[in-house]
Order: structure tokens, then sequence, then C-alpha cells
């Protein structure tokens, strides 16, 4: 006698169609875990993080560390692996005259805030959002301009050999958000209260261009050819498209209120934007230049992260305490997590398929996307 089995096609937008069931009585059958699409996988809480941290924002190395960034909060940068243990904490204090700023004596603190990774992964870069110490009285805030004259901070770059400062890069006043070129050669650093972009040649350490934007800038993502940087102005409704080559600036009008951090496929097509304000995620077509679809995740998402296989987004919404996984094809909400009070980071690891979620109220969050 020969079994009779129903075989159900399911297409994923852009991709192929994946067998859903093979049924034979109550049996299913699936493709291996490792080939399902993101959006088709759940999230499911692993692990919690404590200690003394209040993340601002989470990293993945793709290599196996973790970097939380502690911001004032704290003083420090926390470094995980992937079995969620505590690898070292780097302070932020300094010595910036042994760093190549001799007008500057003694032991001085940063705040940390975003962190970024050299494509060989050799280095991190991390923003400080102020320095405390002699000579720096004049602190940038959350509201401010470039005519306060206010103090120009540093980022710190940290080799993952010794996990220890080895450089300090001096760039704009508050400096928020990191991304270093797919090429290696710059390092990108958003300057909140000088309402600029700084671009520093990773090689020499040095800033080779300050790109003025106006008030806020905030997020950054980089095409595939390291052409262009898209840079989010949260005091806008706008985007800067930056040319890396000639460093002139045009502008994607209305994306929508408070565009805050920018992420891209690696095929370089899309542009995702969370909006702050407006409480929405933003689909760009950078083709068109054009808005082509958004959707409504919580109140203000912040932070988000791609999947590898560009089919998902996973973003933090920081005053409804929970996380949006999106479909990227629709946008549409697959799922909706509670997390711990004012998620504010968030990251995915490649290779173990998990998300961590960074809050201030001093915890991380590991999710398995399965």
């Amino acid at each position: 006698m020969v079994a009779l089995f129903t075989v159900a096609l399911v297409k994923e937008p852009g991709g192929s169609p994946i067998t859903e069931h093979l049924r034979s009585g109550e049996s299913i059958l699936e493709r291996p875990s490792d080939e399902i699409p993101s959006s088709r996988r759940r999230l499911r809480l692993e692990h919690r993080i404590g200690g003394d941290i209040s993340a601002k924002s989470v990293v993945s190395s793709g290599t196996g560390l973790f970097f939380a960034q502690n911001m004032f909060y704290r003083h420090t940068v926390t470094v995980y692996d992937r079995e969620h243990r505590l690898v070292k904490t780097i302070p932020d204090s300094v010595e910036l005259g042994r760093l190549g700023f001799p007008e500057y004596s003694g032991t001085y603190r940063g705040a940390p805030v975003e962190a970024a990774f050299s494509p060989d992964r050799r280095y991190a870069y991390v923003s400080n959002y102020r320095m405390s110490g002699p000579g720096f009285d004049r602190p940038g805030d959350d509201v401010c301009s470039p005519s306060q004259g206010l103090d120009r901070s540093f980022l710190y770059r940290i080799p993952l050999s010794t996990l220890s400062v080895d450089k300090a890069i001096r760039v704009g006043a508050v400096p928020k958000y990191v991304a270093v070129t797919p090429d290696g050669r710059y390092v990108l650093a958003t300057n909140w209260c000088s309402w600029d972009l700084s671009v520093i040649d990773a090689s020499t350490g040095r800033v080779v261009r300050t790109v003025p934007l106006g008030p806020y800038p905030r997020g950054v993502a980089v095409d595939p050819d390291s052409e262009t940087a898209y840079v989010g102005l949260m005091g806008s409704s706008d985007v800067a498209t930056v040319d890396l080559a000639d460093f002139s600036v045009s502008w994607i009008r209305g994306v929508g209120r408070g565009p805050r951090h920018m992420l891209m496929g690696s095929e370089g097509r899309y542009l995702y934007v969370t909006l702050n304000k407006a409480g929405k995620v933003a689909k760009v077509d950078l083709r068109s230049k054009r808005v082509i679809g958004s959707v409504r995740t919580g109140r203000a998402p912040r932070s988000a992260a791609i999947s590898p296989d560009g089919r998902s987004l996973y973003v933090v919404n920081y005053l409804s305490n929970t996380v949006s996984k999106l479909r990227t094809a629709d946008l549409s909400v697959v799922q909706t997590v509670k997390v711990d009070k004012r998620p504010i980071g968030i990251t995915y690891d490649e290779k173990t398929r998990e998300v961590w979620v960074a809050s201030y109220s001093g915890t991380i969050m590991v999710f398995e996307d399965v």
C-alpha cells in the first residue's frame, strides 16, 4: 500500500518556495532550521544578563564578543561572550596625554554611547557623550546647538585582542552614533550638539572632513560600496545623503518625524528608518529616494537590527517596553515581545541567531530567533 502525501508550498516575498508541511497523518517535515527565512522564525527569551550595567547600546562584533556601552550611568563598556558571560569590564577612564593629546594631563572619564567594529573585526570604535576632567567645563546636553561652543569629545579605539583603549580620536560635541564603512577606509561619527558628521581616516585616526548637517544627527547607514552615507537628523523629518568621495550633501525629505536609526540590507536597495517621534518605521527606496511604506511599532522606536538574510527587522520601542519584529518585504509586524523597562539598544548575532536587547533598567535580554 502506498501512502499519499500532500505538499503545501509557501513562497516568501523575494525568495524561493519553502516546504511548509509534508503531511502523512500527523507528521510534519520542514527544511533544516538554518534554511528557514528569518521572517518565519520567532523570538524566544533565552537568558537575562544583569549586574552593574545600564546600557545605552549593545553591539555584536560578529566574532563572539558583544559590547555594551554603559554611558555615564556606569562609565564602562562591558564585554560578553556567546555563553553570555562577562569577559571584561572596560572603564571609560583614559589618560588623554598618553593617547596623543599632551594638552590634557591626568585621567579623564568619558561616557560611552555607541560602538561599531572595523570590517576585519580588529577594532571597536566607541563614542563618548562627554568627557569629564580638567579643561572640560562646557558639557553638551540633549538640547544644544553649535553656537554654544560646547566641549568636543572623543571616540575610543579598542583592539579586540587586548580589550583596552589604545587610541582617542577628537571629534565634535556629543558624538553619538558610530559607523565604519564596509571597505574599512572611514570611521563616521554623528555629533549631536555640533550638528555635523566627523569623517575619520581609519588608518591614521585623524578627522579628514567635518560635514555640517543640521540639528541632531543620529543614525548612520553606509551603502555596500562605501560610496554613500545616510544620516538621520532627529530634529527634522529628513535623511542626509553624504557622498563619501567629495563629501557633498543631498537630502531625502519627508521621511517622517524624528529619524533616528538607519539600516540597510546587503544589496543596498532599501533604507529602513526608525521614526522616534512618529512611532513608526519607514522603508525608503534609494533609487527613487521615496518612502514606499511605513508601519507603527510602538512609542518611541529607537535602535534596530537587521537579520543577515535581510528579511527581518528588530526594533526596540523605548516607551512601550517592547521589541517589534518586522518583515522587510511589506513591513508587517510579525511579532511583538515585552522586554524590560526602557529598551534602548539591540543587536543580532548571526552565528547563534540571537537578538540581544539592552535596557536602561539594567539588563540585557537575550532572545533566540527560532
